[in-house]
């Protein structure tokens, strides 16, 4: 997995809090977009809409299709707007056994030679996972780009790391986790904190500087209530 290759000429302008990118797609060439991420794009640029990641996209609350973007006849631009405010990261995924785990709302887009599964995660890790019962699977061969809800860190795992679940954004396959509580069950209900992802092995591992459900607490007292007189 590299991050200084790609097969396209792209450009991501507007990072860290509002991340947009844009690909330059050769001739011929077709790249895939997440459900409704495209912002604008050419006018030789056709588009066919595929399902993606199996029936478990049924139960994660993402979109169960992805466009293709071919540019036909000569090369064409596509800008692309992450769904969430946030970053944005790209990766190069060189086959074999090179593949990254993402979070369900996480894939923004990739190469066709990229192959995206949807994966169970099993009841505990999913059911305190932040993000649903599922992952994203990416691998193959080609580019990869995925999204953030705030800025992005990139983590170099050595041997073992605790992050927060609802924090993570994508993983490499060298890393395995387990999710346990902060501290006791007063800690999980009263302190704030939940549960935690226990990182071992050796890997890259990216989080996110903000999270939706903290958000959508600090967001509530503002809401208008209608008056129910």
């Amino acid at each position: 997995m590299r991050d200084d290759t790609s097969e396209f000429e792209f450009e991501v302008s507007c990072k860290p809090d509002f991340a947009y990118l844009n690909v330059q797609v050769p001739a011929g060439v077709t790249l895939k977009v997440e459900s409704s991420a495209m912002a604008c794009m050419d006018t030789n640029m056709k588009m066919k809409t595929k399902m993606r990641g199996g029936l478990g996209r049924m139960f994660t609350g993402e979109s169960l299709f992805i466009n293709e973007f071919t540019a036909e006849g000569a090369p064409a631009e596509i800008g692309i707007a992450p769904g969430a405010p946030g970053d944005l990261a790209h990766v190069y995924l060189e086959g074999g056994d090179d593949e990254i785990y993402l979070q369900n709302s996480g894939y923004v887009a990739s190469s066709v030679g990229v192959d995206l599964a949807t994966k169970w995660q099993g009841l505990v890790k999913g059911f305190f996972g932040g993000e649903g019962l599922f992952l994203v699977k990416a691998t193959g061969t080609g580019d990869l780009w995925f999204s953030t809800f705030g800025a992005m860190i990139e983590v170099d795992v050595e041997d073992e790391y605790v992050v927060d679940t609802a924090y993570i954004v994508a993983f490499t396959a060298g890393l395995d986790y387990k999710v346990s509580r902060v501290g006791g069950y007063k800690s999980l209900f009263l302190s704030g904190e939940g549960f935690v992802a226990r990182f071992s092995g050796q890997g890259k591992l990216w989080i996110q500087t903000r999270q939706l459900p903290a958000f959508g607490a600090w967001v509530l007292p503002f809401r208008p209530v209608k008056d129910p007189g």
